[in-house]
């Protein structure tokens, strides 16, 4: 008898899985490794979900609405720009319409590009096609590698704007002159862009084969209920909706998503807020003498010098595992020489980055 391993197909049995970050199950950590919002979402959200469970939850047995037409209506009416529901794809978060999107244009005879750093999935729902992956690095200075991405024979482009994990933002005319030069589609995975200073929605109109892909989990605080979109003309939207799964978003999601999405102000204030302790613990980082990156996101990248005033992956992951005792979570990149000497901080509360900086003033003493 054959080998369940043996029965794969051999490339998926020779690939690795996504490892994402560690998920503690007992309370008292401090946890800043997955770039989750620090504040709870709006309460219409939590209030939509009640709602919706009213009458000892008869909806419940009801498939969801199986495009999330409403929420797509909804989301195409936010970003304005003359987009229309026909523009708008939902997903079981943003990770599911990047694994679509990659189900669609890459493959054994589809290549697929994108930069390197960034999201670590995208190499993994490139194996999962069997396809090629052609990573495109940075250097140091996090300059977008235009030329570079453009001389590939890539079908498709993933690139993280701003980028994870070193937080660096990326300037509409950066993008537009990628675009220009680069052939196949564009997938602007901009996970990032509530806390960024632009983002590239006004290209859509005139770029059919650009396509953007958001979060709810990072500014609206709903990564437990997994839901995402992406942007793009309504032929790359048609083309997604064949290889979705039929009802890939459940209806607590949806009207969970909808109720988070139309309270604006609520988000504003808690954009704001994050955007501000970011700006304070960058400056404090760089007083350090620490280099760290200049963020657009909700974390930063920063580089630890120990007491003796070094660098380097030893450092990096002698803080990291200081931290771990201390009870805090981080991330670090030791995989990559880029990012091998630096840690990932999501951005907390207040309490939790006092928290965190403590702990790095007893680890240098």
């Amino acid at each position: 008898m054959s080998s369940t391993l043996e029965l794969a197909l051999p490339h998926v049995a020779a690939m690795h899985a996504y490892t994402p970050g560690l998920q503690p199950t007992e309370p008292g950590w401090i946890k800043l490794n997955t770039n989750e919002c620090p504040y709870p979402p709006s309460p219409l959200a939590a209030a939509a979900i009640i709602a919706e469970l009213a009458g000892e939850g008869e909806k419940l047995r009801l498939y969801p609405n199986p495009k999330a037409a409403p929420l797509r209506q909804l989301v195409a009416r936010l970003h304005g720009h003359g987009l229309l529901e026909e523009n708008v794809l939902i997903g079981n978060g943003s990770d599911d319409v990047l694994n679509l999107l990659v189900r669609l244009f890459g493959g054994p005879e589809a290549p697929t590009a994108f930069s390197q750093p960034s999201y670590s999935l995208y190499p993994v729902l490139i194996a999962i096609q069997n396809g090629r992956a052609v990573p495109v690095p940075f250097d140091r200075s996090m300059k977008l590698p235009v030329a570079a991405l453009a001389a590939t024979d890539a079908r498709a482009c993933f690139l993280t704007s701003p980028n994870a994990p070193t937080g660096v933002g990326f300037a509409n005319a950066e993008i537009a002159d990628l675009l220009l030069r680069f052939p196949g589609l564009l997938v602007l995975d901009e996970t990032y862009a509530p806390f960024a200073r632009e983002n590239a929605v006004a290209l859509l109109a005139s770029h059919p084969r650009l396509v953007i892909t958001r979060s709810l989990s990072k500014a609206q605080g709903l990564a437990g209920l997994r839901v995402g979109y992406c942007l793009a003309h309504p032929e790359v939207i048609d083309l997604l909706d064949r290889v979705r799964d039929s009802y890939n978003v459940n209806r607590l999601s949806q009207v969970a998503a909808a109720a988070a999405l139309s309270d604006g102000g609520y988000y504003d204030a808690v954009i704001g807020k994050i955007i501000r302790t970011r700006d304070y613990w960058f400056s404090e980082y760089t007083q350090r003498g620490w280099f760290t990156y200049e963020s657009q996101t909700n974390f930063l990248f920063t580089e630890p010098r120990n007491g003796r005033g070094e660098t380097g992956p030893e450092v990096a992951r002698s803080l990291y595992e200081f931290f771990v005792a201390q009870r805090i979570l981080v991330r670090g990149f030791p995989g990559n020489p880029l990012t091998k000497n630096f840690l990932r901080i999501s951005i907390g509360t207040d309490e939790e980055m006092l928290a965190v900086n403590e702990a790095i003033d007893s680890w240098l003493r």
